[in-house]
């Protein structure tokens, strides 16, 4: 098919680069001519593994960039619609979106086939029936299901996984206002065979993403409200109490011949210092919005974003117990991002803690693999030195706070070994052997 994708984010870019490779012809449209200069150069613009290699091997061939949204669309038999939807703590905000369905409705008036309309953007249940219609309706003086398809293509990429993600769903969830929209957004996945298919309304579809990222989150906060009770209980470890729940073969099924599969959803349910990124925060807030515009408190998330916002105060606490001030103390913060795999800052819960060991005169020694320049942008310079390498940062600090699961930082034991006095090791990860560390603490412990 002839594909463009309106936004080049981390789910339009990666949605756009996949197709492409997967045979599709692909326009990426941004109104950010660097970042499309910069794409037509398969440099990529955001930091994801595999993307690189994925450019290298599209661009010039099956995927091009350019800022000519209307050319794109005229020039394309499908339009997906991947811009951010950011919230402003009452409504999703459909600027980005309402712009890009009255400029693909101008376009559509230039041509006389059959186009297909598909949101994959984040958007609450309604939104793609009761805002993009109307809107393309009105600038492309045409009418939805007789003369063009509208459809809803939830994503469901992890950042960091985005590429195998989408090489590799899980599901694929086709909503549309009509069988024709569905059939029509069919076969641009009928590459990608032996995958549960759920056909649906464009409601359904949007509900799906919300209640999936709801879930996810709701099962990291579970496990952060466990963790912050056994803390209190001595002798009690969330890490092993989490262990022992994961082996309850409806969690971690037992085949016929004894080997047990352990799902990646697990890793939802173990204890940390809080979730964050451009997903989970923004969309279960927005589902307790919407809920609570429908006379339907949404208590349980209210609670789970409760917990997520006092978590990161976790690794501040913990800290205070071996530092009567903070004021002059050498801390190491390793991991920026909000999860390994990314250079996104958003959300993360080292901007919290940062700050407040700035705010508090600690002396902050900062390193991500990924997250550097991001989080020169969101942090400044002010009370903290950024390091490209891991050893640098740990260079005469009194204490070190792991705050992103990076596999590198599995390596801190055997970087400390030799350091006297040994700084203090705070895991808000649970990632390392506390008998591996001469002064250990850890969530949930």
């Amino acid at each position: 098919m002839r594909v463009s994708v309106v936004g080049t984010g981390y789910v339009g870019l990666v949605s756009g680069a996949c197709l492409a490779a997967k045979g599709h012809s692909v326009v990426c449209v941004d109104v950010d001519e660097d970042k499309v200069d910069r794409i037509n150069q398969a440099i990529p613009p955001i930091h994801e593994r595999g993307l690189d290699e994925l450019l290298q091997k599209t661009v010039g061939r099956s995927l091009e960039a350019t800022t000519d949204l209307t050319r794109a669309v005229v020039d394309t038999e499908l339009s997906l619609i991947a811009v951010g939807t950011p919230f402003d703590g009452v409504n999703i905000d459909l600027t980005q979106i309402r712009e890009a369905a009255r400029q693909i409705g101008e376009a559509m008036a230039l041509k006389e086939s059959y186009h297909g309309v598909v949101v994959k953007s984040t958007v609450v249940p309604g939104t793609t029936d009761e805002v993009v219609r109307p809107i393309l309706e009105q600038s492309s003086g045409r009418k939805a299901a007789r003369d063009f398809g509208l459809g809803m293509n939830p994503e469901f990429l992890r950042e960091g996984e985005a590429i195998e993600d989408f090489m590799k769903p899980d599901r694929l969830v086709l909503g549309g206002i009509d069988e024709r929209t569905i059939d029509h957004l069919g076969e641009l996945y009928r590459p990608f065979p032996n995958v549960d298919v759920l056909r649906t309304n464009n409601r359904t579809a949007e509900m799906i993403k919300y209640t999936s990222n709801s879930l996810l989150a709701t099962m990291i906060s579970f496990s952060n409200e466990i963790a912050n009770l056994c803390s209190e209980i001595e002798g009690v470890d969330a890490a092993e109490v989490m262990r022992g729940v994961h082996l309850d073969k409806r969690l971690s099924p037992i085949l016929d011949d004894g080997t047990r599969i352990n799902p990646a959803f697990t890793t939802y349910l173990e204890a940390g210092c809080g979730f964050g990124g451009s997903c989970f925060p923004k969309d279960v807030n927005a589902l307790i919005a919407h809920g609570q515009k429908r006379g339907n408190p949404m208590r349980l998330l209210e609670a789970a974003m409760s917990i997520n916002r006092d978590q990161p105060a976790r690794m501040i606490a913990l800290l205070k117990k071996h530092f009567e001030t903070l004021e002059g103390a050498k801390v190491a913060v390793l991991g920026l991002a909000f999860k390994p795999g990314t250079d996104d800052m958003r959300e993360s819960p080292a901007i919290p803690i940062t700050e407040t060991l700035i705010a508090r005169g600690a002396e902050v020694s900062a390193y991500d693999p990924a997250a550097k320049e991001e989080a020169r942008k969101v942090l400044g310079e002010a009370g903290i030195r950024y390091f490209d390498r891991i050893e640098d940062a740990l260079e005469d600090v009194d204490a070190v706070l792991l705050l992103t699961r990076w596999d590198e930082f599995r390596r801190l034991p055997d970087l400390l070994s030799d350091r006297k006095p040994q700084p203090l090791v705070i895991d808000g990860r649970r990632m390392l052997n506390p008998t591996a560390l001469a002064r250990y603490e850890g969530i949930g412990r």
